[in-house]
């Protein structure tokens, strides 16, 4: 396990003055938060789209808050030094103020959580600051938001007009005067995430396919992997291509359990004759 310090909102906010990007990677299981511990990773979102990467579901819309909290505890213990994020789920914060403390809550309470996400702007805004008021901190996510896929038209760059790019900027001060310590710009175009950045005054600007004018950068594990079979976007970089290999292990596991070749006698454990034979004069 790494010897590093607990990684906390003024260890983050360091990295910003001393100009240090920071590193984000979503996370969902024990094992992978325990590499990404050992790899000194800054922030971990347990992110919604572990409905898609780890469920199955066509979207995040099906995540409940109980999937959010058993992942998010598994994480936790795998990487107890590392900003953990906890992604609030479809329907966990729209309802009211009231349910979004509550919900947000449960993540600190529960899962052990540095900190939670919201998607949303000005809608969105009175949430965040019920949350942030209740002493809980948060981020802010626009551009993509994928809990309103369906109103944006699919998964595609937000603000490329300059009237969609405008109302982001509001968007991002907004959040920023409810409280937000950070927000995260997905799939907005570059220039307007550096925009964004240089106008934030107390607040992160994390980018995810928004070019390299933000604080730092996030990026869903499997996809820089290769580990989600449906597609990979282009926003992501494969850093190495554990599908494959994963792949190709168990084609050949296949194999030679279908051959015979596996176990060889390495991969089992034997029992002496004479207890053997007593067993048996025992049957």
């Amino acid at each position: 396990m790494s010897d590093r310090k607990k990684v906390t909102l003024p260890t983050l906010f360091k990295k910003v003055s001393d100009g240090q990007p920071i590193t984000w990677l979503t996370c969902y299981d024990y094992p992978t938060a325990f590499l990404q511990e050992k790899a000194e990773i800054d922030m971990i979102l347990v992110g919604d789209s572990l409905g898609m990467t780890m469920l199955g579901y066509d979207s995040t819309l099906p995540v409940t808050m109980e999937d959010m909290i058993r992942h998010t505890q598994a994480v936790r213990r795998g990487a107890p030094t590392a900003f953990l994020v906890g992604d609030m789920p479809y329907m966990s914060y729209q309802p009211s103020v009231e349910t979004a403390i509550r919900n947000a809550g449960r993540f600190m309470a529960e899962a052990g959580c540095d900190a939670i996400k919201l998607e949303g702007g000005a809608a969105m805004a009175d949430r965040l600051k019920g949350i942030v008021d209740a002493g809980i901190p948060a981020i802010g996510h626009l551009g993509l938001t994928p809990q309103s896929v369906s109103a944006l038209g699919g998964f595609r760059v937000q603000g490329k007009s300059a009237a969609m790019a405008k109302k982001i900027v509001d968007d991002a001060k907004t959040l920023e005067k409810a409280g937000a310590f950070a927000v995260l710009l997905e799939l907005v175009p570059d220039r307007l995430c550096k925009l964004i950045m240089e106008r934030a005054d107390n607040c992160i600007i994390m980018g995810l396919g928004s070019g390299p004018h933000a604080h730092g950068q996030l990026l869903i594990y499997h996809d820089m992997f290769g580990l989600y079979p449906k597609f990979t976007p282009k926003m992501a970089k494969v850093f190495g291509n554990a599908g494959e290999v994963i792949l190709n292990g168990l084609k050949q596991y296949a194999s030679e359990v279908t051959a015979g070749s596996f176990p060889q006698a390495e991969n089992w454990f034997g029992m002496k004759d004479e207890e053997f034979d007593e067993l048996k004069k025992m049957l």
